[in-house]
């Protein structure tokens, strides 16, 4: 009677290990699964903040453009009115704040058009028959944590 009970206990033992080894297993797993979907979801949440800043961004941009807009229409004798420094000094703040979030503007003036950051409103002729070179910049170009956020409006030699 004595083997039997060994025998039926060796049994017993073996399936509660093999039951202990599943169970762990798929615990293992589980915690993968859980681990990967945090992580995929903090990418998720990453991705989503970043487009929402840009969309924000993307909506300040025409009042950095009017600003600058106005500021070429200046006139040189009014120039250093202090009214108009002040509100120019709003212009630089603004252009500041948007540099801090990551906004980067584009260079352009005497750069080869690039089809990837420029965007061609006019073709002028050139005086020393070098074509493609970006002579004037109609709206500025912005680039957000390295990727193209809008593309700079120019004028090029043809």
């Amino acid at each position: 009677m004595e083997k039997k009970k060994t025998k039926h206990g060796a049994k017993e033992l073996k399936e509660c290990q093999k039951l202990q080894a599943e169970y762990l297993d798929g615990w293992k797993r589980a915690r993968a699964d859980l681990l990967n979907f945090k992580k995929e979801e903090a990418e998720r949440m990453k991705e989503f903040v970043r487009m929402t800043q840009e969309d924000f961004l993307l909506k300040v941009l025409p009042a950095l453009d009017s600003f600058e807009v106005a500021e070429k229409q200046v006139p040189e004798h009014l120039r250093e009115d202090t009214y108009l420094k002040g509100i120019f000094h709003i212009k630089a703040q603004l252009g500041d704040i948007l540099k801090n979030q990551g906004i980067e503007e584009i260079s352009t003036i005497g750069k080869m058009f690039d089809p990837h950051i420029h965007e061609v409103v006019q073709e002028i002729e050139a005086k020393d028959g070098e074509s493609g070179i970006v002579i004037e910049e109609v709206q500025k170009g912005y680039m957000f944590q390295g990727k193209i956020m809008r593309v700079a409006r120019v004028k090029i030699t043809k």
